[in-house]
């Protein structure tokens, strides 16, 4: 059994140890979900993907046999500290706005000549989908307290957050169901689990701040792209591409709404 799989083993078994200890009644299983993940917090199994992005990240691979040690994500080639709690945001050599998935993309076309459009088309957890998961743990994890400064300065930057809050608002399907469904009001609750109002920013830094994250649920570690597309299927629409415009102008939203309002605390736990 390699490393992952135990860990996610590890994981469910402390939930399954734990949940049925819990009093009834909606609020002490929400509270006592919020202590199982801070029993486990010390041990986050997404320490295992950290090492390994660190690793990917030094490690010289692709075509052009070479590592991402002179990626620039927006503080500079081969800074990566501090780096997760600007993005997204505008890239000069790109012409447009890129969050930090999109961006790796890039670093990997153009450093080890990895071809950007099949990574992209790649399923999650698959191959360099894996990968990049790998890259933004260890990436999120650089930048863990440190509040959020998600830039707003250039025009671009400007019209990625105009557009992302008005997908966040937008509600269509066969439920008519939009992200401010479930995350635009306090006090909201879905499966016993505390939903975050994202158009505050508090909230927002807790929500948007969280991601990448391990799932328990799935014994995985999930991207921000990965929770937005799950929260595209729950309202019912189309997978978006991964790297797609709609996915980084959501992510400007809620970063620019998290701005100094709270510390990142990616990678974080989930159920």
């Amino acid at each position: 059994m390699n490393g992952t799989r135990y860990a996610a083993c590890v994981a469910a078994s402390a939930l399954a140890l734990m949940l049925p200890a819990m009093p009834a009644g909606a609020d002490a299983t929400a509270e006592g979900i919020a202590k199982y993940r801070e029993a486990l917090a010390d041990g986050n199994p997404a320490e295992l993907w950290e090492m390994q992005g660190e690793e990917l990240w030094r490690t010289a691979r692709g075509p052009k046999n070479a590592s991402l040690e002179k990626c620039d994500l927006g503080q500079g080639p081969g800074v990566v500290k501090g780096a997760f709690v600007t993005l997204p945001r505008y890239f000069a050599d790109t012409k447009r706005v890129q969050d930090l998935e999109s961006r790796l993309l890039t670093c990997m076309e153009t450093l080890q000549g990895i071809p950007a459009d099949e990574v992209a088309k790649t399923p999650f957890g698959k191959g360099e989908q894996k990968n990049i998961e790998a890259l933004v743990a260890w990436i999120s994890a650089e930048s863990r307290g440190m509040k959020f400064n998600v830039p707003t300065s250039h025009p671009e930057e400007k019209r990625m957050y105009e557009i992302g809050k008005r997908a966040f608002n937008y509600r269509g399907g066969t439920h008519d169901f939009g992200c401010v469904t479930c995350h635009g009001e306090d006090g909201k609750r879905i499966r016993l689990q505390d939903l975050p109002n994202l158009t505050k920013g508090p909230d927002a830094a807790r929500g948007f701040g969280a991601w990448p994250a391990y799932r328990v649920s799935s014994g995985e570690l999930w991207s921000m792209q990965r929770r937005l597309n799950d929260c595209f299927r729950q309202q019912r629409f189309p997978y978006p591409l991964y790297g797609s415009d709609v996915t980084i102008a959501l992510s400007a939203y809620l970063g620019v709404t998290a701005n100094g309002a709270g510390e990142s605390t990616a990678p974080s736990i989930k159920r």
